[in-house]
Parts: C-alpha cells; structure tokens; sequence
C-alpha cells in the first residue's frame, strides 16, 4: 500500500550530506509509488524561539509552520533528516518542533488528570541521523541523548510510533565509496517506507 510521506531535512545547509540523504530517501519512496512531500527547514521563514508563558499564551505561527503543520496532519510516515550536533538536533529542528508540536496540535492534556492524548497517533517515523562519532560510540559512551530525544520525548509523547533510527557516522572521516554505501541503503528504505 502506497503511503503519504513527509520528509523534513533538518539541516541549515542546503548542499549538506544530510540533503543528499534526503534526496535519496525520496527517490526511493517516489519509485515505489508513495506520494512525498519535503519540508527544508533551511529554507522556511519563522521564528524559532517559542516567546509564551508556560505554554498558554502561544504568539501566531508564520505561514510556513502552518504549512509545516498541515503537511505532518496529512502524513502517515514521517522522515526526519538531521545532524547530531554537541550530542543532539541542531537549533533549527529544535526550533521548529518548540514552535509547531503544540497543544492541540501534537498532544493535549486532560483536565485533572496527568495523563495526556497523543494527537498525531496513527503516524510512523524514521530517523535519518548523521554524525562525527562513530554511532557504536554515540550509543555505548553518549547513551543517545539526541535519539531519545527524538523517539520518547517528542514523537512517542505526540503518538508518532513506531520510530526507527538509523545512523550515519563517522562522517568527517566517510569515503566516497562509503557515503554512496549510505545513500544506496537510504534509497532502499525510502522504497520499503
């Protein structure tokens, strides 16, 4: 069954190896007749400092994060691309997700109780993260600060489920041959999404 796909390239730089990976994601899942729309953050006009009080006085998302909202409304799969940059998401990611994954939007809590409603249930997601430590290492000596991140506090907490993550690293020190291996197996992910 075909899928509705949204890819969300979180690096600031347009000709990153993150945007390569991106793009290699979506040629596979175009080929396999999933429909794919990319959102790169790089290239969006907002603010990403949430100004509010406690979360109850939210100022008025720009015309890109509404835009941003309803591309993950109509989405069954997400797939974020991004960096580890100082053992997490880069600022800009942070950013948007602080600004759009919103009461009323990702979750809600219930009155008098402390449990909440996951508002973007019925989703999947697949994580797509480079970085300059070899990942054995990110996971045995970091213990993953950024992918938990990700998976159990933002996505899990919103109803995104299930997560994968896979990662890509060392990079600094990637071949050529090596990042066109990376790519490939991108490519076949982005075709079984």
């Amino acid at each position: 069954m075909n899928k509705r796909i949204l890819v969300i390239l979180g690096h600031s730089i347009s000709e990153s190896f993150c945007s390569a990976l991106a793009e290699s994601y979506i040629k596979g899942a175009k080929a396999a007749g999933n429909e794919v729309q990319l959102i790169s953050l790089g290239k969006l006009t907002f603010d990403p400092i949430l100004h509010s009080d406690g979360m109850l006085h939210i100022h008025k998302l720009e015309p890109d994060l509404l835009a941003a909202q309803a591309a993950i409304s109509w989405a069954q799969h997400l797939v974020f691309v991004y960096p580890i940059w100082w053992g997490a998401m880069p600022a800009l990611l942070k950013g948007f997700i602080d600004r759009i994954f919103l009461p009323g939007f990702a979750y809600k809590y219930r009155e008098g109780s402390a449990n909440w409603d996951r508002l973007l249930s019925g989703r999947s997601a697949h994580l797509l993260v480079t970085m300059d430590s070899p990942p054995w290492y990110y996971r045995w000596i970091n213990h993953m600060p950024g992918h938990h991140q990700m998976k159990r506090t933002i996505l899990e907490f919103s109803g995104i489920k299930p997560v994968k993550i896979s990662s890509f690293g060392p990079i600094i020190s990637a071949t050529k041959q090596k990042r066109e291996q990376w790519l490939a197996q991108v490519n076949v992910y982005g075709r079984c999404a």
